[in-house]
């Protein structure tokens, strides 16, 4: 995953910490490691002061409910 604009522009002004290639996160081949330097944890309840990241853990359970169905 790469951080870009919202029209999903991979611009360095999209680039919150100034990572290499605008690198947000990596997965290894297989696809069941992934590394993420948003942190999304830290912003799933408003408590936190934001519940931008609960939508990446929402999509993960969507993700898993699928493949359960098929």
């Amino acid at each position: 995953m790469r951080y870009c604009t919202p029209a999903g522009e991979v611009v360095p002004e999209a680039n919150p910490n100034g990572s290499v290639g605008n690198i947000a996160a990596v997965r290894n081949a297989a696809g069941n490691v992934l590394g993420m330097m948003p942190h999304p944890e830290r912003a799933a309840e408003a408590i936190l002061g934001s519940e931008d990241g609960r939508l990446i853990f929402q999509s993960v359970v969507e993700w898993l409910r699928s493949r359960r169905r098929g």
